[in-house]
């Protein structure tokens, strides 16, 4: 008998994957696909946390007179591709440079200009 699941083998029909085996592997595909995209995306669930990153973002993009479309990314399956476990994250051409806390515009504007240099 395995205490607290110790010892307990994995069999094949048991997933590793970070939503529980309600993936594909087309599904992974795509997702991994979105994320080498170039752009910039918020991960969030949609909050009030995530729709102030989203805000802030914007802002720093029409100061840096980037035009660049932000997606807003809502899908968690989506969202734990990027390996995320915290939102609100910004994605800058599919390198994720912050997660788990609200920027102001300033510091948006810092991280694109590392990241697009």
């Amino acid at each position: 008998m395995a205490l607290f699941g110790l010892g307990k083998k994995k069999t094949e029909n048991e997933s590793s994957c970070c939503c529980s085996g309600n993936c594909t592997p087309e599904t992974m595909e795509q997702a991994e696909a979105e994320k080498k995209q170039q752009g910039v995306k918020i991960l969030g669930g949609g909050c009030a946390r995530c729709n102030q990153l989203e805000e802030a973002t914007i802002q720093a993009l029409t100061e840096l007179g980037m035009d660049t479309t932000v997606d807003h990314v809502r899908d968690y399956e989506k969202i734990a591709a990027y390996g995320v476990m915290s939102t609100p994250a910004l994605v800058v051409d599919g390198k994720v440079v912050s997660y788990g806390k609200v920027l102001n515009k300033n510091e948006v504007i810092e991280l694109l200009k590392k990241v697009r240099g």
